[in-house]
């Protein structure tokens, strides 16, 4: 007994200390750095307009206005871009049940903009990402709804593609990743652009 006194005395020690360290004051130590080098992004990069959260720099939105531009499709349940559901489909290229969703999507896209039917649907318009939450869609992605946005804003096509064009973000460091646009921060410079418009 005596020995198994001292044996389990030094372990439980040590867990003790390494609970305390690992659970609390590592945790603590990085959120404190966190908050006080980066504020922004330890507070989930929101983005708000008078005093109101319209979303995150991170997180995806839902855009089914024609008006608006469109995102990635969402494979999160139950709802789009949940972001407590973190999920790609999980569909294969070969899947029947991708291949007709793929399909439906064209469909989609291609009626609520006829006059784009000859050009081709960026595939990241028509396929969800593996996080199913992504915020992004390529240059060319957002280039193909210029068309479609700007006669439904009653907008000039060449200043919604200026539009398009400010918010591309390149590669960071100019080597990883690809060129993007977040479509959460190209829709509310959009709106503006519109409001200023309309009250001319």
């Amino acid at each position: 007994m005596q020995f198994i006194l001292s044996t389990l005395r030094p372990a439980a020690s040590l867990l003790m200390l390494f609970t305390g360290l690992t659970g609390v004051v590592y945790p603590l130590a990085v959120t404190g750095v966190a908050q006080a080098l980066f504020p922004a992004q330890a507070n989930g990069s929101l983005i708000e307009k008078d005093g109101k959260v319209l979303g995150s720099r991170l997180i995806g939105q839902p855009f089914d206005d024609v008006r608006s531009f469109f995102g990635r499709p969402s494979a999160t349940s139950p709802a789009p871009y949940n972001a407590s559901a973190s999920a790609g489909s999980n569909l294969g290229p070969t899947n029947p049940v991708l291949a007709a969703a793929v399909r439906e999507r064209i469909a989609a896209l291609r009626s609520v903009d006829p006059s784009e039917a000859a050009v081709p649907v960026p595939v990241d318009l028509v396929t969800a990402s593996g996080s199913g939450l992504d915020p992004h869609i390529s240059p060319a992605a957002a280039l193909y709804q210029v068309h479609r946005v700007a006669k439904a804003r009653d907008l000039a096509e060449e200043d919604v593609r200026a539009l398009v064009l400010e918010h591309v973000e390149e590669r960071a460091l100019g080597l990883f990743g690809e060129p993007r646009v977040n479509v959460l921060l190209l829709n509310r410079a959009l709106d503006e652009v519109a409001r200023r418009s309309a009250s001319e």
